[in-house]
């Protein structure tokens, strides 16, 4: 099916893999539990094979497949279009998808071996950076959970040095009425501030 990607398969490439499988069970046909297990443990072994022979480079090309090149210097390459079944409606949506709606301005759009379209433009189009203006960018902190659907992260305060008791304080100080209530909650490592989401549309920051 090429490079297809899973989010961009149409309802004849379904059709298609729903045949596929109702062909292929037909021979495995198994009639008792022992005979299911041993081909859950054939197709089990062959996948993990598989997934070991991927980690060699040689073999990637068989296995994952290459990137292939369908935009450069902002001009499309018909041939690799049609060697990785990839329409050309189906790049310009994903092109477009990312904020290019003009072909010409991309130096490189490359179909990877997931299916994913990585799209590179050229250099008078990219965006400047503080680099490039000579700013010096402010650390902003790492945000880490501390409250997951009303669970405590405890790892992540041990990494930021605080206890449950500080925790349980901060989200009472934000009116909440306990852990319990919090859907959602995460600290910036650099001033502790936390930011707690109830999951009903209300946010609150201490």
């Amino acid at each position: 099916m090429g490079k297809t990607a899973l989010a961009q398969f149409t309802p004849h490439d379904f059709t298609a893999i729903f045949f596929i499988i109702a062909m292929a069970m037909n021979p495995i046909d198994a009639d008792s539990i022992g005979k299911a297990l041993i081909g859950i443990l054939l197709i089990i072994t062959l996948h993990l094979s598989f997934a070991r022979l991927s980690l060699y480079n040689h073999l990637n090309r068989f296995l994952i497949g290459e990137p292939a090149i369908l935009i450069k210097h902002g001009k499309l390459d018909r041939r690799n279009l049609k060697k990785s079944r990839f329409s050309l409606a189906e790049l310009l949506s994903s092109v477009r998808s990312q904020g290019y709606s003009d072909v010409t301005t991309i130096q490189y759009a490359i179909l990877e071996p997931n299916g994913a379209i990585s799209v590179l433009p050229k250099p008078e189009m990219m965006p400047a950076t503080k680099e490039d203006m000579s700013i010096e960018p402010d650390y902003q902190g790492f945000p880490m959970a501390l409250i997951v659907e009303g669970d405590i992260q405890h790892e992540h305060l041990k990494m930021i040095e605080k206890d449950e008791v500080w925790l349980k304080h901060a989200v009472k100080k934000a009116g909440f009425t306990g852990v319990r209530a919090v859907f959602f909650a995460v600290v910036k490592d650099t001033d502790h501030s936390l930011i707690i989401d109830d999951g009903h549309g209300t946010i609150r920051s201490v």
